[in-house]
């Protein structure tokens, strides 16, 4: 049996487009980071056009099934639809520890989270008009958000996740609408603390994947091989996906360094 064929992660930016060194001699970027784009401002959504043509042509001269728009006009997975909500502090960031246990400046929540506009409605319409192929495109998930902000207004870490969950459903639900063919919900956090997972994570992911009508896909991994050097030998939160509404499940493979991916198909 033969299964589509896709790209789970981040295509790399090209080097004239984003400063590869600092990149790398930092932690991934939570907040904004803009001092990281080579090209000035009045040129650079042009630049990240191209460079984005450039990661859809290389994706189906690879045979790929189903293309995304590589995630190019992002500084991470993460940051640029976290920090677009309504009830975060950019400006003032607060700090959260990293799945690496370092200190990293993150959003700093400091009212209610709600989706403010589309997000990433833009790119997914830029990418359906360079290719005839399936189109997927990607949003962080609420639970590994609620990880990656200083919350400073809601009573719990749930509290702040379940609007998170509000927020990408709105997205989620304006992206199918949109012409997306697969969304995929990035939750690495889930691995990276099991335990909060089961207490609210999946509920929130649930809450996320609400109502949904089309295929949803949620990736899981061990985090960047660059930063991440000892790696467990299985999943720590990874059955209890089986009671997830998304269609569709990516691992990380933990064999190796290589950012790998196994796709499952869940039933039902």
């Amino acid at each position: 049996m033969l299964f589509p064929t896709t790209l789970v992660g981040s295509y790399p930016q090209p080097e004239w487009l984003i400063d590869r060194k600092k990149l790398a001699r930092r932690f991934p970027p939570r907040v904004r980071a803009k001092e990281l784009w080579r090209v000035a401002e009045p040129y650079l959504a042009e630049a990240q056009d191209d460079a984005t043509i450039m990661a859809i042509r290389a994706q189906e001269e690879a045979g790929l099934d189903i293309v995304t728009d590589g995630e190019i006009r992002r500084e991470s997975y993460s940051n640029r639809f976290a920090t677009a909500l309504e009830g975060i502090d950019i400006d003032n960031p607060g700090t959260a520890l990293d799945r690496s246990g370092h200190p990293n400046p993150v959003p700093r929540i400091v009212g209610k989270i709600r989706r403010m506009h589309a997000v990433e409605i833009d790119d997914l319409k830029f990418l359906k008009r360079h290719t005839d192929r399936m189109a997927k495109i990607t949003v962080p998930g609420p639970f590994t958000m609620s990880q990656q902000a200083q919350n400073d207004f809601y009573p719990t870490e749930e509290d702040a996740a379940m609007d998170y969950a509000a927020a990408v459903n709105e997205e989620i639900h304006d992206l199918f609408a949109a012409g997306a063919d697969v969304v995929q919900l990035d939750e690495p956090y889930m691995q990276a603390r099991p335990d909060k997972a089961r207490q609210f994570g999946l509920k929130a992911l649930n809450r996320a994947l609400e109502g949904i009508h089309g295929t949803t896909a949620v990736h899981i991994c061990f985090g960047y091989a660059a930063i991440i050097h000892q790696r467990p030998t299985g999943y720590s939160f990874l059955p209890e996906l089986a009671d997830c509404g998304c269609n569709q499940v990516s691992i990380e493979t933990a064999q190796s360094k290589l950012d790998c991916a196994v796709l499952a198909t869940l039933e039902g």
